[in-house]
């Protein structure tokens, strides 16, 4: 079918290949284990950064070919989502991020979406904005700077505590902006929560 064929663009393969890159990012972050194996540690963290840089291809990409479709608005925030978690939850399995990090950002992506559904139902979409994107990107710099330090670390060298403690900050501003953006999502659509006023 035409529709099906138009589905896979540039950019939705992109995207996808993302996706099917997540697992291998684990897989190879937790063989690597903290400090343990340099080599495997190294190519974690250049995974990690490659996929992170990936999301704006394949945005540019669907922009500048005027190919944006519903399956890509559809996949392209679940890859984002699946990329930070994967690492946060590994992150938190190691102890370097606390559980109340990854609850906060859970909750916040959950309850945005519930939002969005809603306001889909009724025919009108809630798009990012500005604090959202600045959220999704402190929030990757963080987790890549967090796997450059155990890059770093692994490869014996000793002055890697100021890029953990830098990585540690993002991390507690990404939460930040988690809080006041998911807050200013619901306070820009609480129409959709609460119905319009008169």
């Amino acid at each position: 079918m035409a529709g099906e064929k138009d589905v896979w663009t540039p950019a939705n393969i992109v995207t996808c290949v993302r996706i099917a890159f997540i697992p291998v990012f684990m897989v190879v972050a937790t063989e690597a284990g903290v400090y343990a194996n340099p080599p495997l540690a190294v190519v974690a963290f250049v995974i990690y950064v490659t996929l992170s840089l990936t999301d704006k291809v394949d945005g540019y990409l669907a922009r500048s070919r005027n190919e944006i479709t519903d399956f890509g608005k559809f996949l392209d925030p679940i890859a984002d989502k699946l990329l930070v978690f994967s690492a946060l939850l590994l992150l938190m399995a190691d102890g370097f991020v606390s559980v109340w990090v990854v609850f906060v950002i859970l909750v916040r992506e959950f309850l945005v979406s519930a939002l969005r559904m809603v306001a889909a139902s009724s025919g009108e979409v809630i798009a990012a904005d500005t604090l959202g994107k600045a959220k999704t990107a402190v929030t990757m710099v963080s987790l890549c700077g967090y796997y450059l330090s155990f890059a770093v670390a692994a490869l014996g060298i000793n002055d890697f505590g100021a890029l953990s403690f830098v990585s540690w900050a993002l991390m507690v501003a990404a939460v930040v902006l988690t809080v006041v953006s998911g807050a200013q999502y619901f306070w820009n659509a609480r129409h959709v929560v609460f119905g319009r006023g008169e």
